[in-house]
């Protein structure tokens, strides 16, 4: 019998949700060391501005801050390295082809553990204007004032 593989974030890209437009979505696994992991079990993650670049066939995560571990010592790595990204060639292969002729771009939108792995949810991304972020904050304020209005009206 296959047991389903339990999903626990670690941290999620809110600003990345604000700032551009989810196109797709891509699970990758990543390649971290030791310390990393445990520092990661902990929480101590910050996804806020991090990004992704293809280099030589191979995806890299720049930007995303794993604190130290706190009985690392000598075996902590350097907090914002970049780090590989575990995709199939034909899967990063058709990943460049869209960020070079659309214009896209890859953002790491949220860190989670599957089993005992840890994964990445890429974004294939689009950048919002000033005008489509103010549109979204006006739709969600609507939305809760309509949430607001529905509640007292049933009590």
């Amino acid at each position: 019998m296959e047991q389903k593989k339990q999903l626990r974030t670690i941290a999620q890209n809110k600003k990345a949700r604000h700032d551009y437009f989810v196109i797709e979505s891509i699970e990758a696994g990543i390649s971290l060391a030791g310390t990393e992991v445990k520092s990661l079990r902990a929480g101590n993650v910050n996804l806020k501005d991090s990004w992704c670049d293809i280099y030589k066939g191979e995806v890299f995560l720049r930007g995303m801050h794993i604190s130290p571990y706190e009985k690392g010592n000598i075996f902590n790595r350097d907090p914002v390295r970049e780090r590989k990204l575990l995709l199939h060639k034909r899967e990063i292969y058709r990943l460049l082809g869209q960020i070079k002729q659309e214009g896209l771009t890859l953002i790491p939108l949220s860190l989670y553990f599957k089993g005992q792995h840890v994964k990445v949810q890429l974004g294939l991304c689009k950048g919002k204007k000033l005008y489509d972020k103010r549109a979204d904050m006006a739709n969600k304020a609507a939305k809760r004032d309509i949430q607001r209005a529905l509640k007292e009206r049933s009590r």
